[in-house]
């Protein structure tokens, strides 16, 4: 830009030079910098539960979706239909099409129940999934709970091309021109989703992915969300490696930690082989540091404020306050000292003067809490030093980690940190035994459901990760929209049982069946809808039953789970026993080294698989209205589900039988009412302001002033009306 200004500025006509510089200006302004890419319009909606009429848009159910027919006319269930591209005319049963939405065009969701499994009666958690395309489901989702998720995991299709699930690894379009360009377009949809529904002020998105996409996915995720603070972890899942050909072998994959507002990783305790390279303090004990700083910036000329004598008694038992700050320039052995005192200065043993860690004012405020004391142990020498507890320890003091158990007579606690557990944040490195995907995935998903899905992730590699983040959120939301073969509910239960936690798990997945799956169905002449084919699909076959396999603690067939949760793995431990010697070939005492299996996971080995976990889980279809019919109130039993879902899925979810509608429904055991009849409203009112377990309610009604001035009435707090915020909020895809 600097050349062509250059340039600009030669123009003698002083006119055409502000005109050319206008119009450079606008066109700087319209480049877009960055991540670059072709904007692909996402996948066409298939909509089962329209029926296709004159005028619909539909097509082939065994077709490409993205292939668009408009229908001219309907004889005898043949359908003329008119290709959307090629205008060309062709004739169908009309058994055979499937009316579609196109990207833009407004759809209305409900959600329709499939299955639900009720583990904890006495419990109001209930986590969900959801199948649908998960643009749709995050679109429902964002009307629901915008602004209210904790932790959203995905892991989203690495974009290999392979062909096991088409779900997973199917966007790339052989007309791109940069071939990154439809997973990219795909992507960038979904997250800007995504970023609605993460909590503003404290909240996490995490990501995994392999090399093939990691580089864009991070561009695509600082352009997303400028103001988040990222990192990312590569990760050891695989240490045998997977061949790539003439390549390296791949034996990690990379996760991105996007954290939003103050959100902040978790110390938590930790197994010693997360340590790796970082230089971590391993002492259970606390530890008292030197108060005399090291390393850089420890000489008195570097904070002068932090050198000034501290004063103990001369029997070196008690402290008697500190000196003023002896300024730079002043010979430190000119300065008074009081009686009856010794004076401690920040002296190296070398001779050469230090600083304190803190100033004068903060030492004093340290020492008056207990946190300093003076000790003569240093090594067999009799001059007394004064030692600390550094804000670390102190945190783990004041929060109660750490037990007080008396004073010294110094003034310095005394601490029992026998039952302390360690805890840190690990490096970007992690090689943990337990993230293992084979061992801990393929495995463990093959003794709940089979054989049914290849690369999930690891039990525990979810796990961690998301516990990193939620240890101390034991009622967060957490989302998982490529939810695969449902690693991350399960994960959430684990951690669930792990501390007492009340966190709900919501999963979405499309019902996708792999490649191999849907030649066998097709040459079988099922077509995708129909029920056979259906029940081979991602979630009705692998993500729900190891939902419920997990939850009930039995495997597919209803055979207890044999193992315990903590991921028992082989070590070795040092035993005494008998060893040869290499001289004399005689055999004496000596250390010996034992193959053990050791729990990674401590705090999980108590948890036994068949025990299955206390929670409970409900199954949906996304699905979609005819608006003149949600705005007539003729489907109001389809909505049930979704107001549910809004007001926190608390206890089972309700629903109506066939035939006509109550004037009201007042659900305390799902902590909301909803008044259908709005001439019925007196007595609504009576029951509601009577009943405390009701939170939040609706209102069916037309007329804005009349929804205003029952809701003032109420002693609920938050109120929706019905059915002018569905429409309002559901026009998901307009616009988008």
């Amino acid at each position: 830009m600097a050349a062509i200004n250059d340039l600009i500025n030669q123009i003698d006509d002083l006119e055409l030079r502000e005109r050319i510089k206008a119009e450079v200006d606008k066109l700087s302004k319209q480049k877009k910098f960055g991540l670059v890419f072709e904007d692909h319009v996402p996948e066409c909606t298939a909509l089962y539960d329209v029926p296709v009429h004159v005028g619909s848009k539909v097509a082939l159910k065994d077709k490409k979706i993205n292939d668009v027919y408009v229908v001219k006319a309907i004889n005898d269930n043949q359908a003329t239909c008119v290709n959307a591209q090629t205008k060309e005319t062709a004739e169908f049963n009309v058994d055979s099409l499937v009316s579609i939405a196109e990207f833009g065009e407004a759809i209305y969701p409900y959600l329709k129940p499939i299955d639900s499994i009720e583990n904890a009666t006495d419990s109001s958690l209930w986590h969900t999934l959801i199948e649908a395309d998960n643009y749709h489901a995050l679109q429902l989702l964002e009307y629901l709970y915008a602004g209210k998720v904790d932790c959203i995991y995905i892991d989203p299709p690495y974009n290999t091309g392979a062909k096991d699930w088409k779900y997973n690894n199917d966007y790339v379009d052989s007309s791109d021109a940069y071939r990154h360009s439809k997973w990219l377009s795909m992507m960038e949809k979904r997250l800007k989703l995504a970023k609605k529904l993460l909590n503003p002020a404290d909240s996490v998105l995490i990501v995994t992915i392999d090399e093939k996409e990691y580089l864009h996915l991070g561009c695509l995720l600082e352009e997303l969300f400028p103001d988040a603070r990222m990192q990312m972890v590569s990760s050891v899942i695989n240490s045998k490696g997977v061949s790539r050909g003439s390549e390296f072998f791949r034996v990690n994959e990379y996760l991105f930690f996007v954290k939003i507002g103050d959100c902040s990783v978790s110390e938590l305790p930790l197994q010693d082989q997360w340590l790796g390279n970082i230089k971590t303090s391993t002492t259970k004990q606390v530890r008292w540091g030197s108060l005399m700083r090291s390393g850089s910036g420890s000489d008195r000329k570097d904070s002068p404020g932090c050198f000034y004598p501290i004063y103990i008694s001369k029997d070196k038992t008690h402290f008697c306050g500190a000196g003023e700050v002896v300024p730079v320039g002043v010979d430190r052995n000119t300065v008074a000292i009081p009686k009856d005192v010794i004076a401690i200065f920040p002296i190296r043993e070398n001779g050469t003067e230090g600083r304190w860690q803190y100033s004068r004012e903060k030492y004093l405020n340290l020492q008056a809490k207990g946190y300093a004391r003076i000790s003569t142990q240093t090594k067999g020498k009799k001059e007394a030093t004064i030692r600390y507890i550094s804000e670390g320890w102190q945190k783990r003091v004041e929060s109660g980690e750490i037990k007080v158990t008396g004073t010294a007579v110094d003034g310095s606690l005394i601490f029992d940190d026998k039952e302390y557990e360690q805890k840190y944040i690990p490096g970007n490195q992690w090689w943990i035994a337990s993230h293992d995907a084979t061992e801990f995935g393929s495995k463990l998903l093959t003794k709940l459901i089979g054989k049914r899905f290849t690369f999930p992730k690891s039990l525990y590699a979810v796990h961690d990760s998301i516990r990193f983040f939620v240890a101390n959120k034991p009622n967060a939301l957490i989302l998982d929209f490529f939810a695969g073969s449902g690693t991350t509910l399960h994960a959430v239960n684990l951690l669930n049982a792990e501390d007492g936690g009340h966190r709900r798990c919501i999963m979405v997945t499309n019902n996708e069946v792999s490649d191999e799956e849907a030649k066998k169905l097709k040459k079988d002449g099922f077509k995708p809808g129909d029920p056979e084919w259906e029940r081979l699909g991602i979630a009705h076959y692998v993500t729900w039953p190891r939902t419920v396999c997990s939850i009930k603690g039995e495997d597919i067939n209803g055979n207890p789970l044999k193992e315990n949760y903590g991921c028992p793995m082989e070590t070795y431990s040092e035993i005494d026993g008998e060893v040869t010697d290499p001289e004399t070939g005689k055999k004496i005492r000596g250390k010996v080294y034992k193959k053990i299996k050791k729990p990674t996971y401590p705090e999980l080995e108590h948890i036994n698989m068949s025990d299955g976990f206390k929670a409970n889980a409900a199954f949906f279809k996304l699905g979609f209205l005819d608006k003149n019919a949600v705005a007539l109130g003729r489907q109001f039993k389809e909505l049930l589900p979704v107001l549910w879902m809004k007001t926190g899925c608390v206890g089972l979810c309700p629903k109506l039988e066939e035939g006509s509608l109550p004037s009201m429904l007042i659900l305390p055991q799902n902590a909301f009412a909803v008044l259908i009849d709005e001439h019925t409203f007196p007595e609504f009112m009576a029951k509601i302001n009577d009943e405390d377990r009701i939170k939040q309610v609706f209102i069916v009604t037309d007329s804005t002033s009349g929804y205003r001035e029952m809701i003032s009435h109420l002693s609920i707090k938050k109120s929706y009306q019905l059915y002018r915020d569905y429409l309002d909020n559901f026009r998901i895809n307009t616009g988008r």
